[in-house]
C-alpha cells in the first residue's frame, strides 16, 4: 500500500540582484503547511519594502526597487495548492504603502 508523504513547505530565498544564480539562494526554513510558508514570504518582501520605502515615494518606483534588488521569496512544496508570488504580493503591497500612488 503507497501512502503520499505529507507535503513539506520549505521557503526559499532567491536575491533579485543575483537572478537566477543558485550559489546567492538561502533557505529560510521548512514549514508544517502552505499558511505558514507563506506568511514567512510575505514578511521577507514586507522587510525589504519597509527599509526601502521613503515618504511621498511612488509605487511604482518602490516596486521597480524591490524587483531589481529585494528578496524573491518562493516556496519549494509537493503541493500544488500552495502558490506565492512575491512579485505580485510586492505589487500590492507597493500600492498599500504608497497610498495608491503609482
Amino acid at each position: 500500500m503507497s501512502t503520499n508523504p505529507t507535503p513539506t513547505y520549505k521557503v526559499l530565498v532567491n536575491d533579485n540582484t543575483h537572478y537566477m544564480d543558485e550559489d546567492q539562494q538561502r533557505v529560510v526554513g521548512e514549514f508544517a503547511n502552505c499558511q505558514e510558508a507563506v506568511v514567512v514570504c510575505q514578511q521577507v518582501v514586507d522587510r525589504f519594502l519597509r527599509e526601502h520605502y521613503r515618504t511621498g515615494m511612488p509605487a511604482e518606483q518602490l516596486l521597480r526597487s524591490y524587483k531589481g534588488w529585494g528578496e524573491d521569496a518562493w516556496i519549494l512544496t509537493t503541493d500544488k495548492d500552495c502558490k506565492f508570488s512575491a512579485w505580485t504580493y510586492a505589487e500590492r503591497r507597493c500600492l498599500e504603502i504608497c497610498g495608491g500612488k503609482s
